[in-house]
């Protein structure tokens, strides 16, 4: 789950120690103060350490934070193999079902296997089989790649397909999550020099570096197979 922050007017504390954007530490100052000075730059003003004395806040891009920490998240999800049965007399109806589910399973960044199952003299024509995986896996080369040929296993006809990596364009999507920053407000009169006393805990963990060639395809935990399988019991009667 998302961490949420308090951002610029949620922030209404005394006194901050703020950080600015590119990671300096500018000392104490007021949230107005801070706020102005993030406005100023057109960025946000964000407490990244609630639980110091004094909060320490930080000047960034919160829409790209929360962007980065989304993509980071999704990394970390672990990927199902999701096992949809068929048999060789499935329907053209049951086989556009299943596809669609297959389609689903690989947007979502799961891998799919297809598994055609075999009895008595089904067997004898095994070619037909692996030719009916390749038909179907071919509608689905715009969401997945084939893992290597059909394979014989266990009385059955298999194929992987591995869900593709997405494209991501950075900037629009960013700037979509940003939130709307309200103007800056007018400057005041200045009645004295800006603290610059040095107090409280600043926390490292939370000054995140942004890296645009983040790689997204780092290696994956698999789970257990889970099958989806909605004619296992179903009898097909040759015509």
């Amino acid at each position: 789950m998302e961490e949420r922050r308090m951002i610029n007017y949620q922030i209404r504390i005394s006194q901050i120690m703020v950080i600015d954007d590119s990671g300096e530490r500018l000392g104490l100052m007021s949230p107005d103060d801070a706020r102005r000075m993030a406005f100023d730059r057109g960025l946000d003003l964000v407490e990244v350490a609630p639980n110091a004395r004094p909060p320490v806040c930080r000047i960034m891009d919160y829409g790209r934070f929360r962007y980065e920490q989304r993509k980071r998240t999704k990394k970390q999800k672990q990927v199902q193999t999701k096992i949809i049965k068929l048999r060789p007399k499935t329907d053209p109806h049951d086989l556009e079902t299943k596809l669609s589910h297959a389609r689903r399973f690989l947007d979502a960044g799961d891998r799919v296997r297809f598994v055609v199952r075999m009895r008595g003299r089904e067997r004898a024509v095994t070619e037909r089989w692996i030719l009916l995986l390749k038909e179907l896996t071919a509608k689905l080369e715009d969401v997945g790649t084939v893992s290597g040929r059909p394979l014989l296993e266990g009385g059955g006809v298999t194929v992987t397909v591995e869900p593709k990596p997405k494209a991501i364009k950075d900037e629009p999507k960013a700037k979509a999550a940003s939130p709307e920053r309200p103007k800056a407000p007018q400057p005041q009169a200045a009645d004295g020099g800006q603290p610059g006393v040095d107090a409280g805990e600043v926390l490292d963990g939370d000054d995140e570096d942004f890296d645009d060639d983040e790689d997204f395809d780092d290696d994956e935990d698999f789970d257990d197979d889970e099958d989806f399988d909605d004619d296992e019991d179903e009898d097909f009667d040759d015509d």
